[in-house]
């Protein structure tokens, strides 16, 4: 695989492909730092759009938008996995995505996805690929229960996967299967816990992992992170380990992340997302760099920051329904970092920011988020 590297320096231009979130806090991270941020989404006055210095507003895989913006950026990156693979292809050939666009065909797809996994023998819960109603039919003659089945490409946040707790679940799942083309069957690991690495991979190799977070889903959607995880240091090991190999193997450039289950002292990896995480807001306080100025440092060529743990921290994300009483809380107490992402419409279940507690007990952290809850009130 061929990257592209370059060192770019503020205050040359960043574009970004994608105007959400974690787009704006890239632009963010890469303002503070002196460069020029450009971004690519179809919405007009999209959350990254607000804090770059140029939006153009097009659709994700509009070639003539595009070349426009491989054309007034000297670097390019995303916020999501599921960028067109054609547009990929084309910016690494004008060599303007140093992450490349390998990462992109993997983790834009289940299949791939585990089966890199599998090559470098890494601990993964079983799976079989099926590609129809009869394939699926057939699998689940011999499979034990709970188990899951999910779409090979798309879905997130618990999209595009149904779990099937018992035989009675069959004809949901081949109805699944039917009509979502082709699908991973996987065993359902029954786990402990569920925690994430976010680590950073820079042009040349180097590689720094930020502290390991232990995850609280909701709905299938992230809830809350807690950092440090409670894990013993021969899980912690092998999670690194398990990490430093898959992100050598796939030629990772910037900040990156792994899902992971825990069961006892085995783990299991889950998912990998070519991008910042969800679980690694808490680094904008918690650390002494967040992860997303030291991606910012990975696609700039940039030697990377050594990272350390300031305190510990407990990320709470902010959906939709919570907003009201966010802002409430925000008039009454000082506790908290808000972060609210500039989305124009408030709607059940979408993320709409952000607030980290950081403290030095764990005590202190239970205090700080029961008065803020209290001030929702």
């Amino acid at each position: 695989m061929q990257k592209n590297k370059h060192t770019i320096l503020p205050s040359q231009t960043i574009g970004i492909i994608g105007g959400g979130q974690l787009g704006r806090m890239m632009a963010i991270a890469a303002k503070y730092m002196g460069y020029t941020v450009a971004v690519l989404d179809p919405t007009p006055n999209c959350p990254t759009a607000q804090v770059a210095d140029k939006q153009i507003t097009a659709a994700y895989d509009d070639m003539e938008a595009i070349k426009e913006l491989t054309e007034i950026s000297e670097i390019i990156t995303y916020e999501f996995e599921n960028v067109d693979l054609t547009a990929a292809a084309y910016i690494e050939e004008k060599g303007k995505l140093p992450q490349g666009a390998y990462a992109l065909e993997i983790t834009q797809n289940r299949e791939k996805e585990k089966q890199v996994m599998q090559d470098l023998q890494l601990p993964i819960p079983a799976f079989t690929i099926v590609t129809n109603a009869k394939e699926c039919e057939e699998t689940l003659a011999s499979i034990t229960y709970p188990a899951v089945i999910k779409t090979c490409r798309g879905g997130y946040d618990g999209k595009g996967q149904l779990k099937l707790e018992s035989q009675s679940d069959h004809q949901q799942a081949i109805d699944f299967a039917e009509r979502n083309d082709r699908c991973i069957i996987e065993e359902w690991v029954s786990f402990d816990k569920e925690i994430s690495v976010v680590f950073t991979r820079s042009q040349t190799g180097e590689i720094t992992f930020f502290p390991i977070a232990e995850n609280d889903h909701k709905d299938h959607i992230l809830h809350q992170t807690v950092v440090p995880a409670l894990i013993s240091e021969g899980v912690q090991e092998n999670v690194y380990d398990a990490t430093a190999k898959l992100a050598a193997k796939m030629d990772v450039v910037g900040t990156f992340a792994i899902e992971l289950f825990v069961k006892g002292e085995e783990i299991f990896l889950n998912e990998m997302a070519p991008r910042p995480h969800n679980s690694g807001h808490y680094t904008i306080e918690a650390c002494n760099i967040s992860q997303f100025t030291q991606h910012i440092r990975a696609i700039c060529g940039l030697p990377l920051t050594p990272i350390k743990l300031l305190q510990p921290a407990t990320m709470v994300n902010i959906l939709g329904e919570d907003l009201d009483g966010v802002q409430k809380a925000m008039a009454k107490n000082g506790d908290g970092f808000v972060h609210l992402y500039g989305k124009e419409e408030a709607k059940e279940k979408r993320k709409m920011g952000h607030i980290t507690f950081i403290a030095e007990t764990k005590e202190e952290l239970t205090q700080q988020i029961t008065r803020f809850e209290e001030g929702k009130q």
